[in-house]
């Protein structure tokens, strides 16, 4: 008897069942492929739908009016009073009468009420983006809470002279502006 020809199934030949069987291997094959490309096709939707809706980073407002009386300084050495010596000043100092109301610079969070020991009385606001504003040498911050959602121009604090690091100056608010934990320049920020 001839194997090569014996059927397996009533009216097919081993052939007819090989060739079968090819089909289906080359179809289960095709089947993903196209599930892998569709699956890549759904990817790469989902991640052009999540730029689409990636938030702006905060506008910011000069939280008090007046004077810019000590810029930000990084990279150069400024000379404080108080200390006697050349500093680095993460911040810019806004001169103002002592209880000026103080504004949040822009819409976030309030993450923490603090009395610094080198800069005083000082609430910290978490914003879109990894950013985050501290507004120091406050006299007050009874204006807010931690966890408290502000909105931009909100008041949160009055200007005071409570940094220790800063005593000898005149009234201010100590203002910064900080990116992912690095310190960046208020002035080039704010509109």
């Amino acid at each position: 008897m001839d194997t090569e020809s014996t059927s397996y199934e009533i009216g097919k030949t081993v052939e007819e069942m090989e060739e079968e069987n090819q089909n289906t291997i080359q179809n289960v094959v095709t089947s993903q492929a196209n599930n892998a490309n569709t699956d890549k096709i759904e990817t790469e939707k989902k991640e052009e739908k999540k730029e689409a809706q990636q938030i702006p980073d905060p506008i910011f407002i000069m939280p008090v009016e007046g004077e810019v009386v000590k810029e930000f300084s990084r990279d150069n050495l400024i000379y404080s009073e108080t200390l006697d010596e050349w500093v680095t000043h993460n911040g810019i100092d806004i001169k103002a009468d002592k209880a000026t109301v103080v504004k949040s610079s822009s819409d976030g969070k309030v993450t923490a009420i603090k009395n610094d020991p080198r800069f005083g009385t000082t609430i910290i606001i978490e914003h879109d983006n990894g950013y985050e504003t501290r507004y120091s040498n406050l006299l007050t911050s009874e204006f807010v809470n931690v966890g408290e959602k502000v909105k931009q121009g909100q008041t949160i604090g009055t200007v005071g002279n409570t940094a220790v690091f800063e005593i000898l100056d005149d009234a201010h608010l100590h203002f910064e502006i900080l990116k992912s934990g690095e310190y960046l320049d208020p002035s080039l920020l704010v509109k």
